[in-house]
């Protein structure tokens, strides 16, 4: 019959469950990530009244396309990371590509192809030594046009040199700052941070579309935790420079190292221009039985992004 023809169905609604990112229309996926938010499209309503005549005219004005932030762990494949790369130097590489919403069949139902994004913060979870739960970082992304249309229906494949996404885990790391011995100075817990830059948006002629140009890199303070019987070194180099007034020293280097569960590494932040701005002992209670800690807070003047597995 006619009216049971499969042209005649409307489309079944479905369960997003995987997520994937296209990049340069490049055939193929780069990587399937843990969750999206934003990405929407506003418009403000303009309205005219003319005269003495009690109708408003209302009609649409320039469309805005919002941020979207992109949660991932270590799916992605070099091109994503090369991209963050290239943000910690400052350097605004545009992308244009794509967010393919798949079902629980890997079916492509629905994309949302985006023009000339640039990445405007990175945030890295908090990094702790017992938690065993799998970490994430979110990449927030501004794209200058957005559009939304129907999925191809194929089955996506999965790249080759993607990684699993719970191979990274919050408890491995390596934290380490210059001078200081990593096994005198033992960092149990790194706070989570973010690296920020406010996109200037230039409107031109008659385009109903903006530029989005990248403003200054804002580098974050980094707060790390020492167990109080390690912290010695640290608490000493500190009060040499802020309480005894001695000569400030150059900034001193850093290095975050995250590695996955066969203790690989997968990626590190280099830090420099690193000074100790704070100290913070733990509060003292007597009914504790947790290991007392000693809480730094580092002021950082720049940082690079290194992934540490080079594509095939």
């Amino acid at each position: 019959m006619v009216a049971n023809s499969p042209s005649n169905n409307p489309p079944r609604p479905y369960s997003a469950a995987h997520f994937a990112l296209e990049l340069d229309q490049r055939k193929g996926n780069i990587g399937f990530f843990q969750s999206i938010e934003g990405g929407g499209v506003t418009a403000e309503v303009m309205s005219t009244q003319f005269g003495d005549n009690y109708d408003i005219w209302r009609q649409l004005g320039k469309p805005k396309y919002e941020d979207f932030k992109i949660k991932t762990g270590m799916s992605m494949s070099f091109e994503y990371y090369a991209w963050i790369s290239d943000f910690f130097k400052g350097v605004p590489h545009r992308k244009s590509g794509a967010i393919l919403a798949c079902d629980f069949h890997w079916k492509e139902r629905a994309r949302r192809e985006f023009t000339d994004a640039i990445i405007t913060e990175l945030a890295f979870p908090k990094l702790e030594g017992n938690d065993k739960g799998a970490a994430y970082m979110v990449c927030t992304i501004a794209p200058e046009k957005m559009e939304f249309k129907k999925g191809s229906g194929e089955t996506l494949k999965s790249n080759e040199n993607l990684r699993n996404q719970q191979l990274w885990t919050a408890s491995n790391f390596d934290f380490t700052i210059d001078g200081f011995d990593p096994q005198l100075v033992d960092v149990t817990k790194v706070d989570g941070f973010s690296i920020k830059t406010k996109p200037i948006e230039y409107h031109y002629g008659e385009s109903r579309h903006p530029w989005k140009i990248p403003g200054r890199i804002e580098w974050p303070n980094i707060n790390f935790y020492v167990p109080e019987v390690h912290a010695g070194p640290l608490i000493d180099d500190y009060m040499k420079q802020a309480a005894k007034g001695e000569p400030l020293s150059p900034g001193r280097g850093a290095l975050l190292t995250v590695k996955d569960n066969s203790q690989c590494e997968l990626f590190n932040v280099k830090m420099v221009g690193c000074r100790i701005k704070s100290v913070q002992p733990d509060a003292s209670n007597s009914t504790s039985e947790e290991i007392k800690l000693v809480k730094f807070e580092m002021a950082v003047e720049a940082m690079e992004f290194h992934w540490l597995t080079e594509p095939e």
